[in-house]
């Protein structure tokens, strides 16, 4: 008893130090391609620990949030690029990313119920009323959840099973914004930009109803983080066909300084490295050649980003 007690005490301790350090580490390389390499053993050492201890929030969250920045840095990106060259291949990456969104879904859910007992089958009842048990302590969880459930989504459009899951997804992201709307630098409202244009019975007002999100993620991260611009530009420029709005966000993406905030040099990275990519993708996402008369203006963003 008093070994299995030390041992105990020794997973957590180390489950403390992987669960607060990593990220850091690990958001702030210049490398996205080492983080890739080396993203898989941190993972898969989180996920025995939790063996050990599966009550773990601080390892329950890093696991979740872990797989699905893997999923989409080593797995997805890659699939859309080279879905030009081989179809069945990106196909079987995309499957792929699929099923690490939805490991990455399960430890999120798993950190929510350490709370909130019976939370994930409350979810699926009524996830509207399931979400109002949590609050602010819950936010990261709720996001990061929010993100791996959606992202599994969007590579996996042949499952309608989980498809139909994208009101659960609408559930927990629309909650966390309501405890947290700012958190994590703008994460929720960046997300919010993509999700508003897929928002079940949104209609046609998503442009509308994104530029608020878009706005203040970039008022957030003081102009400072790709990631806003990439998603606007992808999401709603192509959606409404601006191809003027969509070549002045991505050259917004382009002008970040990596440097200046090395906290997110590497999302700035990756991000920068799908700006490129959209750009060179631009004619086969646009109907009709530049209007030179439109005017990437109608998009304003504060601080003049």
């Amino acid at each position: 008893m008093p070994g299995c007690s030390v041992k105990k005490i020794a997973v957590n301790k180390l489950g403390d130090a992987l669960a607060g350090s990593s990220g850091t580490t690990f958001s702030s390389d210049n490398d996205p391609e080492l983080i890739a390499a080396a993203a898989p053993f941190s993972l898969k050492l989180m996920e025995s620990l939790l063996a050990e201890s599966p009550q773990h929030r601080g390892l329950l969250l890093a696991t979740s949030s872990g797989f699905t920045q893997y999923a989409y840095l080593a797995v997805q990106e890659p699939a859309d690029e080279l879905e030009a060259h081989d179809i069945a291949g990106a196909t079987a990456m995309r499957k792929r990313a699929g099923l690490l969104y939805l490991r990455a879904r399960d430890y999120g859910l798993r950190g929510i119920e350490t709370r909130h007992k019976g939370f994930a089958s409350a979810l699926r009842k009524d996830a509207k009323a399931a979400v109002m048990r949590c609050d602010k302590r819950d936010v990261a969880f709720l996001y990061w959840t929010a993100a791996a459930w959606g992202s599994a989504i969007s590579v996996s459009k042949e499952s309608p099973d989980l498809i139909a899951d994208q009101s659960i997804v609408e559930a927990l992201i629309d909650r966390a914004a309501a405890l947290d709307p700012d958190f994590s630098d703008g994460a929720i409202q960046q997300f919010l930009v993509t999700y508003e244009p897929a928002r079940p019975d949104g209609g046609k007002d998503y442009e509308a109803r994104s530029l608020p999100h878009f706005n203040r993620a970039v008022e957030i991260a003081h102009g400072q983080m790709a990631g806003p611009y990439v998603s606007y530009a992808e999401s709603i420029s192509v959606a409404s066909q601006n191809r003027a709005q969509f070549e002045t966000m991505l050259r917004r993406a382009l002008a970040v300084d990596p440097d200046a905030r090395p906290e997110w040099r590497l999302a700035n990275l990756v991000m920068q490295r799908r700006a490129r990519w959209l750009l060179a993708r631009e004619d086969d996402l646009f109907l009709d050649p530049v209007d030179a008369a439109a005017s990437a203006d109608s998009v304003s963003a504060p601080g003049k980003p």
